[in-house]
C-alpha cells in the first residue's frame, strides 16, 4: 500500500503543467496558483467568484485584479454536469467537486498525458512547465495528492469519484492501480498540490511555448531554462 515520494520521483523525474500562452512572467512572480488561489490574489468575491469556483466553466474566464492585471482561467469543456452527478459518490454534488478541483494545482506525470491536453487546445499555443519532481516533492510532499484518473474529465467515461479520489502518496493504492492500468508508469494519472506552489520557478527546469502541428506538439519558444 502506498508509494514514497522518492519512488514517485524515480518513476517520473519530470512533472508537466500546461498554462496559458504568455503567462510565464505572472507564474514566475506569483507562483503556480489554483483557481481558488488566483481568485484570492485578485480579490474576486461575490456572485462572480461563486460562478467561477462552484459551477462548470464552459469557456475560459478572464479575471482582473485591482491594479488592472489580468489572468485567464481555463474552461472545463471535458466535463458534463449530468455525467458528473451520475458518477459522484459519498454524497458529493457537482458543486462540491468543482470546488475541490479549483483548490488544487495539477501536474501530469507523463508527456503522453501532456500531449493529449495540448491536442485538446491545438487551436493556439500553450505554455508548458517542466518541473523537477524530486525538488517539488521535497518541499510540498505533505500537500501532495495522487489520483488514478483525469479528475477534470467525464468523457468518454465518467469514472466513479468521491472523497477518496485524491489520496496522499502513503495511502495511494499504487500496486492495485499498476495492475489495473497496465504498468507502474501508468499507475498515477495526476499529481496535485493543495492551493498553490508560490515558488514554482525554483523547481521549474524549463518553460516553453508549444503548438500542435500534424497531431504532434513542438517547441516554438523556450521562455526559461535552468542552467
Amino acid at each position: 500500500m502506498g508509494i514514497t515520494l522518492r519512488e514517485i520521483a524515480e518513476l517520473h523525474p519530470r512533472l508537466y503543467h500546461m498554462a496559458e500562452y504568455g503567462s510565464w512572467p505572472s507564474i514566475r512572480d506569483n507562483g503556480l496558483l489554483s483557481t481558488t488561489a488566483l481568485l484570492d490574489l485578485y480579490t474576486i468575491k461575490g456572485e462572480s467568484r461563486t460562478t467561477i469556483e462552484s459551477t462548470l466553466r464552459r469557456s475560459m474566464v478572464r479575471v482582473k485584479g485591482r491594479k488592472g492585471e489580468t489572468a485567464w482561467i481555463r474552461d472545463q469543456r471535458p466535463m458534463s454536469d449530468k455525467k458528473l452527478a451520475g458518477c459522484l459518490r459519498d454524497g458529493l454534488t457537482p458543486t462540491d467537486w468543482y470546488r475541490m478541483l479549483n483548490g488544487k494545482v495539477f501536474f501530469w506525470l507523463t508527456e503522453a498525458r501532456l500531449e493529449t491536453l495540448l491536442a485538446a487546445y491545438r487551436d493556439r499555443p500553450q505554455l508548458v512547465l517542466e518541473v523537477d519532481t524530486a525538488a517539488l516533492l521535497d518541499e510540498y510532499g505533505t500537500k501532495t495528492s495522487l489520483t488514478p484518473m483525469n479528475t477534470g474529465c467525464t468523457s468518454p467515461m465518467a469514472f466513479p469519484r468521491g472523497l477518496d479520489s485524491f489520496l496522499s502518496p502513503s495511502a495511494y493504492p499504487f500496486e492495485e492501480n499498476k495492475r489495473k492500468k497496465g504498468g507502474k508508469t501508468k499507475a498515477i494519472v495526476e499529481l496535485t498540490v493543495d492551493y498553490s506552489v508560490p515558488d514554482i520557478a525554483a523547481f521549474t527546469r524549463r518553460a516553453t511555448h508549444r503548438e500542435v502541428e500534424n497531431g504532434k506538439s513542438k517547441v516554438v519558444e523556450v521562455v526559461y531554462e535552468r542552467r
